[in-house]
């Protein structure tokens, strides 16, 4: 009699599939089928607000272009990536040089440098929003103290994205520094003990021997912030939502405000797509820039 043997490849490759399947169907049923319908309702007049939808072809995505609070939301958004992306990557590698090179109580600095990015958002921007009050926060405190005049940390449209963008690298610089650190930690010390040899100082080991080492390391990191500060949305709805006069409103909001308050899930779903192709071309960009650089 011929047939596949108990435990063959036949019963083993039907064994994998009954274990894969469950996975499958989750990812099948929350993110292919999502993603397959918001294009096409991208494509329509769908409305929380109509019961009957028809295709609408290219229409929504040519009123998007010509939509001025969507450029001016996404020029919110590249604005606040540009004065938190680099921020982030150079405080979070400064700290973990400053913890790997040996200071005392070392655990005590992890947990307060790390301790932040578990915090949820919604605590991170009460504790700021106090921080910022115009009359009673330590913000304005300090600054009539060396004789300044108080600041609208959130009110005044030239400050309230930079106050943001200060509690937003207080909050997650966190997580940039642990992946420094664990980088840090994985070097060789032969490199600087080869370096420390050749009578190399201690800046000298640094722009020599670590920085060049840590290459791919911020090529992750860097990659990683620009990706979560375009997505930047819960610690700017709480504090200011989008205020003021719209000034801080990122590209999220507004699809967030034209989908459920607008009620147009189809031009907000066109709007969404746009920025994911944005979002794909920045992506696709710095992994070839970062891959010439290797």
């Amino acid at each position: 009699m011929t047939g596949a043997a108990p435990g063959g490849p036949g019963r083993r490759s039907r064994t994998g599939l009954f274990f894969v399947l469950p996975f499958t169907a989750a990812f099948a049923l929350f993110m292919v089928w999502p993603i397959v319908y918001g294009i096409w309702m991208s494509f329509t007049d769908e409305s929380l607000s109509l019961r009957g939808t028809s295709f609408v072809g290219f229409d929504n995505y040519a009123e998007a272009f010509g939509d001025p609070d969507v450029w001016s939301s996404l020029g919110n958004t590249v604005f606040f990536t540009l004065i938190s992306s680099l921020p982030l990557v150079l405080i979070a590698l400064a700290m973990a040089l400053l913890v790997h090179t040996g200071l005392a109580g070392q655990w005590v600095w992890r947990l307060a440098f790390f301790a932040p990015y578990l915090l949820p958002v919604t605590v991170v921007t009460l504790i700021w929003s106090w921080l910022y009050q115009p009359d009673l926060g330590m913000g304005n405190e300090l600054v009539t103290a060396i004789g300044l005049e108080p600041v609208g940390w959130l009110s005044d449209e030239s400050v309230a994205m930079w106050s943001i963008a200060v509690l937003t690298i207080w909050w997650t610089v966190g997580f940039n520094f642990l992946l420094y650190l664990a980088a840090l930690q994985s070097l060789p010390d032969t490199l600087h003990e080869a370096a420390a040899l050749d009578g190399a100082g201690a800046w000298r080991r640094l722009w020599s021997v670590v920085l060049p080492q840590l290459r791919r390391t911020t090529g992750l990191v860097v990659m990683l912030q620009i990706l979560a500060s375009l997505k930047v949305f819960d610690q700017i709805y709480i504090l200011t939502k989008g205020g003021p006069n719209e000034s801080t409103r990122p590209i999220l909001e507004y699809i967030y405000d034209v989908g459920f308050t607008g009620y147009r899930l189809g031009y907000a779903s066109s709007i969404s797509y746009l920025f994911f192709a944005i979002v794909i071309v920045v992506s696709i960009a710095q992994l070839r820039f970062f891959r010439q650089g290797d």
